[in-house]
């Protein structure tokens, strides 16, 4: 596989981490528009904690607003940013080293998004990859203004606590790159050095199938939630796509679903897929569902317990997201102000 200059430089920016963690200032964050499940762990999840742990600040985004991008109401939004905020405290995000926070909670955030518009024409945005596929699969019967501007929204989330790093996936680098060009026009155009212009950490998130064999979706029904009991993850994966092969291989080309849960079986037990798929030999799909079950119920038994503990005391987990609302709010204030000072508005 050709070697990506987004990956060389991912791959740089990984060792500077090792090196010195504290040096980056990192914005990551979920739409809460349902359960967060297994694809989302292995994505992102695991990741934060480690950059977490690592030394580095860590601000994580409950982009409540953006909901809307592609759906007419933002149904059950309460009980979704609950939920958010149970499997943030569960998985090991630390609120004394992480900041979680909600969009529509920090208006000073919101204010970055008028001069930020200014900076980006109608043309860059059309032409934007990421939107045009958000908008073929959305919900909406017509592409709303919120859809178009969506990658101006998550430039000022970025910018707003002047991240200097931010892990994406692949498909999620032309959204990036707008915050990128929006941090370039605005310090060139106002000549001042206000933002810094955010790398990409690229994401090597392992591609996980949905239990129906095709890609793991909120929307989809397909996932094995975080918060599932375990007799529901036994369930699902008891349900889950398989083929009519008795010997099971790892072999993604050929048998994707099989594959699927052999590699999450291996995730979850720290050990290569090949290997997994060995020890099951002729064991055939129920010996495979039974690996896998084991080993993401045993992943999860401390996550679920975890969670359970802070599903006792709401109103502990409600002041995280208070706290986390207000240091927010401090940081985006101090930039409106040095945006506002750029722009001669400081009346």
């Amino acid at each position: 596989m050709t070697v990506t200059i987004e990956h060389r430089r991912s791959a740089e920016l990984e060792e500077l981490i090792d090196q010195d963690a504290a040096a980056f200032r990192i914005l990551t964050g979920d739409r809460p528009t349902g359960q967060l499940h297994l694809g989302h762990y292995f994505g992102t999840l695991r990741n934060r904690v480690r950059l977490q742990d690592l030394g580095a600040e860590v601000f994580v985004l409950i982009a409540d607003y953006q909901v809307l991008t592609d759906r007419d109401t933002a149904e059950h939004l309460d009980e979704h940013v609950t939920g958010l905020m149970l499997d943030y405290l569960a998985i090991g995000l630390d609120p004394a080293r992480t900041v979680i926070f909600a969009h529509s909670a920090v208006p000073a955030l919101n204010q970055l998004l008028l001069p930020f518009l200014s900076l980006v024409s109608v043309p860059e945005l059309n032409r934007n990859p990421t939107v045009k596929d958000e908008i073929t699969h959305s919900r909406q019967a017509s592409v709303s203004g919120l859809m178009l501007t969506y990658p101006v929204h998550q430039a000022a989330d970025i910018l707003f606590c002047k991240a200097n790093l931010v892990p994406v996936g692949q498909d999620q680098l032309p959204h990036l790159e707008i915050a990128r060009l929006i941090a370039r026009r605005f310090n060139e155009r106002y000549g001042r050095p206000v933002f810094p212009v955010p790398d990409a950490l690229l994401s090597a998130a392992p591609l996980l199938l949905g239990t129906d064999g095709t890609k793991m979706s909120k929307s989809r029904g397909n996932t094995i939630p975080l918060s599932a009991t375990a007799d529901e993850t036994a369930r699902l994966i008891r349900g889950a796509k398989t083929d009519s092969e008795r010997s099971i291989s790892y072999d993604p080309e050929r048998r994707p679903a099989v594959s699927s849960l052999v590699l999450l079986a291996a995730l979850c037990l720290g050990r290569d897929p090949h290997q997994v798929a060995e020890g099951i030999g002729d064991g055939g799909a129920a010996a495979l569902k039974s690996v896998v079950t084991t080993a993401v119920n045993d992943l999860l038994a401390p996550v679920r317990a975890r969670r359970a503990e802070y599903a006792r005391d709401l109103g502990y987990v409600r002041q995280v997201l208070r706290d986390g609302n207000e240091r927010a709010n401090e940081i985006a204030a101090a930039t409106l102000a040095e945006v506002q000072s750029a722009l001669g508005m400081r009346y």
